[in-house]
């Protein structure tokens, strides 16, 4: 399917943030930058990683929500498909071609259950998760109701300690319903253990995710049992993809922020102790100052309305001699004790954390070689319906 949008009618400035063949210099601010060559690195490396250990990789969209995006991880990163977290997000992903997508969450609104059971007929394989034996009939009844196949996955609470049910039998409970019910399909396991990605230390980290693949293993022997096998054994993050991947338990990977990276992913630790290098910073918020009054501190125009700052302050990319230390709605501050920044010089943020980061723009610039080379659309953005 073509994904190219036709970007004659938008006005820059206006509409958009940027002009293909434009000079990185002369992008307004604040917008998101992507580093294309960083990008597909990364989405390579990913791509190899995964082929090594012998898993697949579901990429997370919740991360982009960029349909561009998920292309080319299909595309170069030979993904399976992807995962999403809401209705609205799938159903955007699958209308841009997308033909494989795991609604990696429980859904439960009858509205939302309706249009879930719809989407089948796009062309697109249906994954969602269970936590409760009512969600089932729910899903059932909506499948049958639209002549569709949803594929269910039962999500185990592995740690995380938000949704999903016991390890082990109560699964096994889970598992026989969804087999027996009309117009579904048991898929397999949902093991996301998200509360540890940002474990700092390895070994500390290493031996939460021991205790979570140990859980899973066991729950997949039961299953065997009794005579379910299981499609996907998924979960994985960024920071975690090493444990499950070469566990032998999981067969999928669900990692999101690996393609862009931020300040929070940067700061944990590999089995040497150093920060994870094998992913490179690709997304940046890009700021302009704006003013600089203050002799020891400069202004950006990236304050809190560009970016999330629930994992921390952004970090400027490339450089020590200043550092961003605070923001307001508008306006971000930052230290320059040697007065080195001028107005209307450009600054590269690296968000502390890009999946909510994103989900407040409507656009990304793709820049290569100091130009503007792809100009997508955010096509996810603000779907959390």
């Amino acid at each position: 399917m073509n994904n190219e949008i036709n970007l004659s009618k938008y006005e820059v400035g206006y509409d958009i943030p940027a002009a293909v063949g434009m000079n990185e210099k002369d992008i307004q601010t604040p917008c998101l930058v992507v580093d294309l060559d960083a990008l597909e690195e990364n989405i390579a490396t990913m791509r190899d990683l995964c082929a090594n250990m012998g898993v697949r990789h579901r990429v997370h969209g919740k991360m982009h929500k960029s349909s561009d995006v998920a292309h080319l991880q299909m595309e170069l990163g030979k993904a399976c498909g992807i995962c999403c977290q809401k209705v609205s997000e799938a159903e955007s992903f699958a209308r841009a071609g997308i033909k494989d997508v795991l609604v990696s969450n429980q859904v439960r609104d009858p509205a939302k259950i309706d249009r879930l059971a719809k989407m089948p007929k796009l062309g697109t394989r249906t994954i969602v998760c269970v936590d409760d034996m009512e969600n089932i009939s729910e899903l059932s009844q909506a499948a049958q109701k639209h002549g569709t196949e949803i594929e269910v996955l039962v999500e185990i609470d592995c740690g995380a300690g938000r949704c999903g049910v016991v390890y082990g039998e109560p699964v096994v409970v889970l598992a026989k319903a969804i087999e027996a019910a009309p117009g579904l399909k048991f898929a397999g396991l949902q093991a996301y253990q998200g509360a540890a990605q940002h474990v700092v230390d390895f070994e500390e980290r290493k031996a939460i995710f021991a205790k979570a693949i140990e859980q899973v293993r066991v729950t997949v022997d039961l299953l065997k049992d009794a005579g379910l096998e299981c499609d996907i054994v998924g979960g994985a993050g960024t920071g975690s993809y090493y444990f499950e991947g070469n566990s032998g338990v999981y067969n999928e990977m669900q990692c999101g922020s690996y393609a862009f990276m931020d300040a929070d992913y940067g700061r944990i630790n590999n089995d040497k102790g150093e920060r994870i290098h094998e992913f490179k910073n690709a997304l940046f918020i890009l700021t302009s100052v704006m003013s600089h009054a203050k002799a020891e501190k400069a202004i950006c125009d990236a304050g809190l309305k560009a970016q999330s700052v629930d994992s921390g302050l952004p970090v400027i990319f490339g450089r020590d001699d200043v550092e961003y230390v605070k923001c307001s709605d508008e306006h971000g501050v930052i230290a320059d004790p040697n007065g080195v920044l001028d107005i209307n010089e450009k600054l590269k943020l690296v968000p502390g954390h890009c999946d909510p980061t994103c989900n407040v723009h409507d656009w990304y610039v793709g820049v290569r070689g100091g130009k503007v080379e792809k100009i997508w659309p955010i096509s996810a953005r603000g779907k959390a319906y």
